[in-house]
This record gives structure tokens, sequence and C-alpha cells, in this order.
């Protein structure tokens, strides 16, 4: 094939492609799958994939360019760990010579609802049913003729098939995600899971927001009929798609978003939803996805007459649906909302002593967004055999670029300007640790959710956790007392104490690493021992 025919990729250096592929829709791409032997449809119409040996992000293959302006903006750490630009060109070239021949399917849209700070987005694909992920994940332009001239501002090229030579190509092993930020570019192989160009994308606004003083945010986004919009922050288990998609409000996005100075928008298009157990009753609107044509399931088992098992984690825990946002029924078209009036953070906790809901003043919510904290319960991972304390900064940590207290900074700044009122919400274990206590009942979880959206917590009367120093309702509908004031369910007062006090120390502990850059008033929010 020659230059000429290469629709705009020859700025890529790439040459001698098979057949370029570009902005497929749903339909041919299904074509495309079948065709591939990529995919099988199950009863229902969804897609349903495998990634194969890879089935979640590979944290330790993530690699960022280091030149000239990201050797001073990055927060060189464990999630963001530098590779050479010479290394960077080795593995491009070999992938653009593993590339010759070969048919890629392109897509073009964008990332960023708001107009004024989004950023074009080309996506090259060897695997179809990877290129109509991006098509479900990102935002799509209506007007296909806009299309013929595109320009992107930051391209992926993700050739799962392709794997690297290791410590010869100076990487861990042979998958590999490197953000090029010079280059405007994020190379992927070796790994087929689809998760890491969406996350990747992420990374990059994660970077290009605060420097337009936007604060990027991994959190999920609802708005009520009054037109007030709420914002839940929360790791894995913590309950954040679930909280947040709500009958009675509409569901502007469930997992990135910036906030500007008009208000929040959604970064994505789409919604990649774990659905391991996943049931008809409990998440009626997630599961009905899983049953629509353009869906696409990754990792989930099927029967010989294509019936999908969600409670089937044989392949892996990490099951996952990605859909366009549009099938879910009650969402904001728009993708965006005004300047949040509530923002929840949600954690589980599994030793029992945080209080279901707390108040936060302002340096609390900056001090317990840098912590970002929730639990692990034994057996969730090899090894854990007790709860574990797990802290991601900013609720993101393995995505966010640039130091901590820069987010931390940023939104900090926009409570304050929109007054926005901050509350800690711990959805794990009340009565004891795990293996004594119990979780929270969902049923008064939501109640609480609703308290704060509806403003009714406003006419409880807190008072002071003497450690935390968080504010909690001495009162608060009909939730008993026992479930709002945690001491009250502990048998042994001490013990409570005692459990308590030790949480604390590992917040202060983990805490340590972001202290230096970050603001005393904000360290000031931590707890007090």
């Amino acid at each position: 094939m020659s230059n000429k025919d290469l629709k705009g990729l020859e700025v890529y250096g790439l040459t001698n492609l098979g057949e370029i592929k570009k902005n497929l829709t749903a339909p041919e791409l299904y074509e495309e799958i079948i065709k591939n032997g990529e995919g099988t449809i199950a009863n229902g119409g969804a897609m349903v994939c495998l990634t194969g040996a890879v089935t979640g992000r590979s944290p330790n293959d993530k690699f960022i360019v280091e030149e000239d302006t990201t050797k001073t903006d990055v927060n060189w750490s464990k999630g963001n760990v530098p590779i050479s630009k010479e290394k960077f060109n080795i593995i491009y070239n070999k992938l653009l010579a593993y590339l010759q021949t070969k048919d890629v399917y392109v897509q073009e849209c964008y990332a960023g609802a708001d107009e004024t700070s989004r950023i074009k987005v080309r996506v090259i694909n060897e695997f179809a049913w990877q290129n109509l992920f991006i098509r479900n994940m990102f935002i799509q332009e209506p007007d296909a003729s806009k299309l013929e001239n595109f320009m992107a501002d930051f391209s992926i090229i993700c050739c799962p098939n392709f794997k690297a030579a290791g410590d010869v190509d100076g990487v861990n092993s042979e998958n590999f995600v490197i953000l090029n930020f010079e280059k405007k570019i994020v190379i992927v192989g070796g790994t087929a899971y689809a998760g890491e160009m969406k996350k990747s994308i992420f990374t990059v606004m994660n970077y290009l927001l605060p420097k337009q003083e936007i604060m990027s945010m991994h959190c999920s986004a609802n708005i009520g009929k009054e037109g007030d919009v709420a914002l839940f922050f929360g790791l894995s288990g913590t309950g954040k798609t679930t909280l947040s998609t709500d009958p009675e409000r509409a569901l502007i996005g469930d997992d990135e978003h910036g906030w500007d100075d008009k208000g929040v928008f959604n970064i994505e298009g789409g919604c990649y939803a774990k659905v391991i157990n996943l049931s008809r009753e409990m998440e009626p609107d997630i599961f009905a996805t899983t049953e629509m044509f353009g869906t696409i399931l990754e990792n989930v088992v099927m029967d010989d007459n294509r019936h999908v098992d969600l409670d089937d984690d044989s392949i892996t825990e990490n099951t996952r649906a990605s859909y366009p946002l549009e099938s879910i029924d009650n969402i904001e078209p728009s993708g965006k909302g005004g300047q949040p009036k509530n923002i929840i953070f949600l954690t589980y906790d599994a030793f029992g002593v945080l209080p279901p809901v707390s108040k936060l003043t302002v340096p609390q919510a900056m001090y317990h967004f840098i912590s970002g904290y929730t639990a692990k319960v034994a057996g969730t991972e090899k090894g854990v055999t007790e709860p574990k304390a797990v802290f991601s900064s900013c609720f993101g940590e393995p995505f966010m670029v640039w130091h901590p207290s820069v987010y931390a900074k940023l939104l900090g700044e926009k409570i304050i300007k929109n007054n926005v009122t901050c509350y800690l919400v711990n959805t794990g274990l009340t009565g004891g640790p795990h293996g004594v206590g119990s979780r929270f009942k969902i049923s008064h979880t939501r109640e609480i959710i609703k308290a704060i959206l509806s403003g009714e917590i406003d006419k409880s009367e807190f008072e002071q956790d003497e450690i935390f120093g968080f504010g909690i309702p001495k009162t608060l509908g009909n939730i008993p007392s026992n479930v709002i004031h945690p001491v009250e369910s502990w048998s042994d007062k001490q013990a409570y104490k005692a459990q308590l006090t030790q949480l604390a120390e590992n917040f202060k502990a983990n805490f340590k690493k972001y202290e230096e850059g970050t603001d005393p008033e904000i360290i000031a929010g931590g707890p007090i021992i």
C-alpha cells in the first residue's frame, strides 16, 4: 500500500499496511469480530470476548517517557515509572514493523464532553473487538463529515499480539503500556485487556486538565431534578457505581470526570462496569446492558446455548461490560452538569470502626481525598488473611500524573468557591472487624445518601469524633443509633478504641510520603493521635 492510501496514518511512520477500516459502526464491527473469530454473540446480542492470559491492568508494565516536560512535571513513583526516549523508540519501531501488511481498525473520537477542553483521540487497533470497545467508551462525533480532516491531539496504537522482549527492550515483561507526552501517543502491546486503553487516555487527561486549572477526577457523577450535582469517589468494592446509579437522578458518568468553571463534565461516552455476581434485581439498569446488542462482555463465561453466567469467575473475578452511556435509561445526554452541591467519599472499612456517614471540613476533605482509603478483607487477594488498609491517592493513584497535592489544591479551591459539602460514607463493616462484624445494610446506606442529597442531613446535630475530627450526626432519620455510632455496636469498647486508633495510625503512616509538597493545612485535616 502506498503512503497516499494510508488515510492520515503516515504521521505515525506506518507504511505498507493491509486494509485500513476506519470509523466502522457497531454492526460493521460485529461482522469483523465474527469474521476474525475474535468473539461470540450471546443470547440478547452482547458480544463475548476473551483477553487471554491478562485479565486486568498490568500496573508494573506502565511507563511514561522521560523528556524535557515530563522530567519536572511528573510525580515519579511506583505508578509513574520513567522510560527513556531511546527505549521507547526501539519498541515503537518494532511495533511499526509488526503492523506491516496487517489490517487495522481506526476510531476517531473525543475525550471530554466539554467542547473547550476536550481532546481528539485516534485509536489504531489490530483487533476489531477492541475498536468496538473504543467506540463504546469514548465520545462519538455525530457529524461524520467532521471526521474527514480529523487531526488527533493524542493517539493510541494497541497491538495485543505484539510482545516486547522484556529486559532487551527495557521493560519488565512482554506486556507494555507506554505514554509519550512529547509525541502525543500511547502504545500498548502484549495485553488484550481493553481497560488499558481507557485508563491511558484518563492518565493523559489527568496531566492536561490541571494545566488549565481544571480538576480531573476518578469518580462517578449524577444530577437531580433540581439540577443539583453529586460526585461519588470510591475504590473498587465501595459501591460507587451502585450508589450513583439512582432512578431518581440522571447519571452524568460512572468513572471519569472533569470540573471546570462551568461545572462537571464526563470525560467518557460509555461505561466499563464490573459484572461479577451482577443481579437483575439489585442492578437492573446495568444488568439490562448485558443483554443488549453493542455491549462487549469481557471474560464472561457462556454455556453451549450462549447463555452467560455472571456468577462464574472461573476466568477472572474482573469480568466487565463495556457499553455506550445511552444504553442506560436515566442519563444526562449532554454528559455535563453544573457546579456540584455534594461530594461523597466512599470507603469500605473492614475494621468496623468508621461511622456510616461523617461530615468533613475542607482540610479533612482534601486529606481524605489524598489518602483514598478503603480496606481489603481476608480472601479477596492472595496472602490477605486479615483486614488490610489500602490507600490510593486521589482515589485513582495509578492514573494520576502530578503530585497528589496538585489535585487536592484544585479540589479544595473548587469546594470553597462553590460552597460544596463533603461527606465520608462507609459502606463496610460495623460491630467488629471482618469475621466478627457485619456489613452496613444497603438500605441504611441508601437512606444516608438520600439524606445527603436531599439536604435532610443538614437538620442533624453533629458531634466531633475525638480521633478523626469529622462530624458524626447524633441522629439521622430512622437509622438506629448503634448504626450511626459504631462504638455502640461493639461489645468491647476498649477494643473499639484500640482499633480506631490503629486505623488512624495507618492513615498517618501512609500520608508521610505525601507530606513534602503538601500544605500544612491539609496535613492538619488528618486524625489526631
